[in-house]
């Protein structure tokens, strides 16, 4: 039997801990809480990756969640709220402490006991990535025009992305012997992560999922938030596919946010819903299983697409 082949899998969350570790603003008290997060980290995602063989992929992400929930109260209450200091407190958001881990647990839904024939595809990219938008080319003359055109490739970081890394070389000689190489990742499906979504995120994120579609038309984009802090808008208005709010909840007061206890009744009341989580689940299945373009099959179809 041939080994299973996974996705090669990044570590956002785990990279964010490590930075704060290595922060200069950071105390020796911070350092040693940050090392106990480490800790628990590695056996959150032993955790995960023990939930592999013999579940069906519904059971899987319920369990998933639950770890998901776990390991989120741990950080973000016991740890930072109730034991972190000012700076960590003050800090967290610009530390990405929390949003990174919705990040890395993405990464683990993608797995082919959740996601079935996703074992097909292995050699797609997984995880944050810096998502082509568009290329271009320029030249300081006409005669640079021939000898030396520049090509400009924009990207953007995306919290979550699969898709292909893709490599170019362009040049004016046939043999390409003065290529002008690169490389970037072409994003077929894209989330950004948030751990609440306001009205100024919301836009943003629709001019990127304009662009990124302009580069990929195939594409899909969504939002990935916690908490709401907006009227919520139709995103058929815009190239966002949809919004996921993973607790179904709007987003704590300034002042609640400070009281420790109230972070942590929010957590227990609104936990990450599963059924949310299921629901992207599905939409990651739809890529796996679909096939974007066939135009041996127009005919039948009676349509071109």
């Amino acid at each position: 039997m041939t080994e299973l082949r996974l996705p090669a899998r990044s570590t956002p969350h785990l990279n964010k801990l490590r930075a704060a570790a290595a922060n200069p603003k950071a105390s020796d008290e911070d350092r040693s809480l940050l090392a106990e997060v480490v800790e628990r980290y590695e056996e959150w995602i032993r955790a995960l990756d023990a939930v592999v063989e013999g579940e069906d992929p519904r059971t899987r992400v319920h369990r998933q969640a639950n770890l998901f929930n776990e390991y989120k109260f741990f950080v973000e209450v016991e740890c930072v709220a109730r034991r972190g200091s000012a700076w960590l407190k003050r800090q967290k958001g610009q530390l990405k402490l929390d949003n990174s881990i919705i990040e890395e647990f993405l990464i683990h839904l993608v797995h082919p006991a959740t996601l079935p024939g996703f074992d097909r595809l292995y050699e797609l990219t997984v995880g944050p990535n810096q998502a082509f938008m568009s290329m271009s080319f320029r030249a300081d003359s006409l005669g640079g025009l021939l000898s030396h055109p520049e090509v400009v490739v924009k990207t953007k970081d995306q919290d979550f992305t699969l898709g292909a890394r893709l490599h170019y070389a362009v040049g004016t000689n046939a043999d390409l012997s003065a290529a002008q190489h690169g490389t970037f990742v072409l994003a077929v499906l894209a989330a950004e992560c948030k751990v609440n979504l306001d009205k100024t995120m919301f836009q943003e994120a629709s001019g990127t999922a304009t662009r990124l579609k302009q580069g990929c038309p195939m594409a899909k984009y969504f939002v990935i938030a916690e908490f709401l802090d907006m009227i919520a808008e139709d995103v058929r208005l815009t190239d966002i596919d949809n919004v996921f709010l993973l607790r179904g909840a709007r987003r704590l007061s300034p002042a609640q946010r400070g009281d420790a206890e109230e972070v942590a009744r929010c957590h227990a009341e609104h936990p990450i819903r599963e059924d949310v989580l299921w629901r992207f689940v599905q939409e990651i299945q739809s890529f796996v299983d679909a096939v974007w373009y066939d135009p041996t099959s127009v005919l039948q179809r009676g349509s071109f697409i």
